[in-house]
């Protein structure tokens, strides 16, 4: 279905308002997202109808790339997406940076990644790095070592065992 088309039909559940219509809007809506990532205008359509169901956070998420955002909302989504990298895997953006249609979608996407990177390096950093321990090498190889001869001289064992039984 056309993209026009499926916006039409989205905005006549929205404006019949009951829960059943306002629910296929989001539906059909989310599918052009999904579809067409960088449309800001299909995410702004998609934060409406998040308002009418009374969900500021996930408005918030579909709001988050857009000139004119809620400040309450952003907050709402912030607060339940707490992770930068959490973010911007819910913003279900598809691309570079310097695809985003506006300055505000590109400024936005650069101080999330930023912060995303900021986080990782810190959960990196926090990581305690240990040296590689070559006794701890040296046993697990001396021991490996250990079981496969043990192994060896059981078949030997067994085949000799085996071949006196037949003689």
């Amino acid at each position: 279905m056309p993209v026009e088309l499926t916006l039409n039909k989205a905005a006549e559940e929205l404006r019949r308002g009951d829960l059943a219509n306002v629910l296929r809007a989001r539906q059909r809506l989310a599918g052009l997202v999904g579809t067409y990532p960088h449309r800001l205008d299909l995410r702004d359509r998609l934060a409406e109808v998040y308002r009418v169901l009374g969900e500021p956070a996930q408005a918030g998420r579909w709001a988050y790339l857009s000139d004119d955002r809620d400040p309450e909302e952003t907050l709402a989504f912030e607060r339940a997406y707490r992770r930068a990298q959490v973010r911007l895997v819910a913003l279900n953006w598809a691309g570079r940076l310097d695809e985003a249609p506006t300055e505000t979608a590109r400024t936005r996407l650069a101080s999330l990644y930023l912060e995303a990177r900021v986080e990782l390096q810190h959960e990196l950093d926090a990581v305690p790095h240990e040296e590689t321990s070559w006794g701890g090498c040296l046993v697990v190889m001396v021991g490996g070592t250990f079981v496969i001869v043990c192994f060896l001289l059981g078949i030997v064992t067994l085949v000799q065992f085996l071949w006196k039984l037949v003689s």
